[in-house]
């Protein structure tokens, strides 16, 4: 019976340290975006003698600081991913788009690996992984996807089985004297020559697949393999054996990220049901220079 009331007890003493100890401490914080495969890691260490814990008893001390502390540790580095060409998380945070609670939801759906400590133990240290796919579906609010625009004056088109976009090299900006890579984003759009949108977020069906994104990226080594399709796997899967490959012309864009193809292109993707299909589902690939698609920061908080 001691024993029973002595477990609380202790669990309560842990809290009440660490309420009083997470809002004191320094946390390194490092963390790296990849998005071929698709993920926003974060690892965050803090300092146990500084933070005036000693082992072995107070390293469940030391885990309790972490579990309280990793949310908004993640959820800060949520603000700079870039939904798309006009807006990063922290700005639809500031416009009252999305709120820190649903920001602290997505932050809670990490993937956590169990707190270890630094070979000479002076550090603790914490290891999350946010997947893009969660992000994508918390910021979908469309229920059915919005039909793109079908050509008065279709052409005859074969049936592709997904769409792959070539934009790997630094390309004009449209309307500007200048020319930049295409960057990566949750949300991004496709125009053709004309500047008519052949792609966009509502265009996408959200409830074809569960946590599924509208847009892949990749890399060129990744569709010059020697497989049958000249894919790599997960590709492969994705956008099937017979895709239609475009290369982009232009990019546009606040930040450069919704490639321009051409015309003929376009009316080859609008002009059959089959084709239009590919959009909804969210076969379609972006292939980008891999400068563009990691990321990595550090800084104390």
């Amino acid at each position: 019976m001691k024993d029973n009331l002595k477990s609380p007890l202790i669990i309560a003493l842990i809290l009440f340290g660490v309420a009083g100890l997470e809002a004191q401490i320094r946390f390194d914080v490092s963390s790296s975006i990849d998005w071929v495969v698709r993920e926003l890691d974060t690892k965050a260490s803090f300092d146990l003698v500084q933070a005036g814990i000693r082992l072995p008893t107070g390293r469940t001390m030391g885990e309790e600081i972490l579990r309280q502390s990793y949310t908004r540790l993640v959820r800060t580095n949520l603000f700079p991913l870039r939904v798309d060409s006009n807006s990063t998380i922290q700005d639809l945070v500031d416009r009252g788009e999305i709120s820190l609670q649903e920001l602290d939801l997505i932050a809670r759906e990490a993937e956590k690996t169990p707190p270890s400590l630094s070979t000479d133990l002076s550090q603790m240290t914490g290891r999350y992984k946010v997947f893009m796919e969660k992000v994508s579906a918390r910021l979908l609010s469309h229920r059915r996807a919005v039909e793109p625009s079908r050509p008065l004056i279709p052409v005859r088109a074969a049936e592709y089985t997904g769409i792959i976009i070539i934009a790997n090299d630094a390309l004009p900006i449209h309307g500007r004297r200048a020319q930049a890579l295409v960057v990566p984003c949750l949300f991004p759009k496709i125009w053709d020559a004309n500047m008519d949108l052949v792609y966009e977020r509502n265009m996408f069906d959200p409830g074809i697949k569960e946590e599924s994104l509208m847009v892949r990226y990749t890399t060129e080594e990744n569709i010059f393999r020697s497989t049958p399709s000249g894919l790599e796997g997960e590709l492969a899967a994705l956008v099937g054996p017979n895709p239609l490959r475009i290369f982009a012309r232009e990019v546009f864009g606040i930040s450069p990220t919704d490639p321009v193809i051409d015309r003929e292109d376009a009316l080859k993707i609008l002009s059959t049901e089959n084709n239009r299909r590919l959009l909804r589902d969210g076969k379609v690939v972006f292939v980008l220079n891999e400068k563009t698609l990691s990321d990595s920061r550090y800084e104390n908080r």
